[in-house]
């Protein structure tokens, strides 16, 4: 079950992402309002926990902008703005729940579950498809035909991002931020070596997909004719 969770204090979003990761849940976060909406556009997510208070863009400003988009994904706004007011107004531009801060760490879990199962969440699958590739999403196997080869860890988690987002141009910043954090130090170069490490793995097993590259954009998943 997938959660974007956007909050700009470090400390706070590192902590509640292990809170959340703990319980099983996997877990993104970006610091400010433009990202928040970047991702919860380009990705599927099965809840938003949003602050209010977030550079760039608000949070009230945020909700707004996702519905007006047609982005359903439940958000559940976290934030130290206490007043009924402040409720009624993120409620309004069309938040499913609030909390405030400081929260009850069982408080919390209990209203994203809450939250969640409203939707009934992301199925679990065991493999995911493109082209005449086959990725186990449990062993990190990626196969074709008869053959098959086995991921390392971040290959795996770099070449998910693309499965799961089958026709989307990929930035080398959404793969950092997926993959590493947004508040690691990788640079691009770490995903230029990755991306060919999963060239060559491709070329290995003889697949038609290849993982072209989009001039000043990113990488996309694309199947030879």
């Amino acid at each position: 079950m997938n959660i974007l969770l956007v909050e700009d204090e470090l400390s706070l979003a590192r902590a509640v992402k292990r809170i959340l990761e703990q319980q099983g849940y996997l877990v993104d976060a970006v610091h400010d309002g433009l990202s928040a909406v970047d991702y919860a556009t380009g990705f599927d997510y099965d809840l938003i926990i949003l602050d209010v208070m977030l550079p760039k863009l608000d949070g009230f400003e945020v909700v707004r902008i996702l519905r007006k988009d047609n982005v359903n994904t439940p958000v559940l706004m976290l934030t130290a703005r206490t007043t009924v007011r402040d409720k009624v107004n993120g409620l309004n531009r069309g938040a499913d729940d609030y909390m405030t801060k400081p929260f009850d760490t069982e408080e919390l879990l209990a209203r994203v579950g809450a939250l969640t199962r409203r939707t009934g969440g992301t199925v679990v699958v065991d493999t995911v498809s493109f082209g005449d590739l086959t990725l186990d999403v449990k062993s990190a196997c990626l196969s074709c035909g008869g053959n098959d080869v086995q991921l390392s860890k971040k290959e795996f988690e770099v070449l998910k991002l693309f499965f799961y987002n089958p026709t989307m141009t990929i930035t080398k910043e959404m793969m950092i931020n997926k993959v590493w954090g947004a508040e690691s130090d990788v640079s691009d170069n770490n995903v230029e070596v990755y991306i060919s490490f999963l060239r060559k793995k491709l070329r290995y097993l003889k697949s038609k997909v290849s993982l072209k590259n989009i001039q000043k954009l990113g990488y996309r998943l694309e199947v030879e004719a």
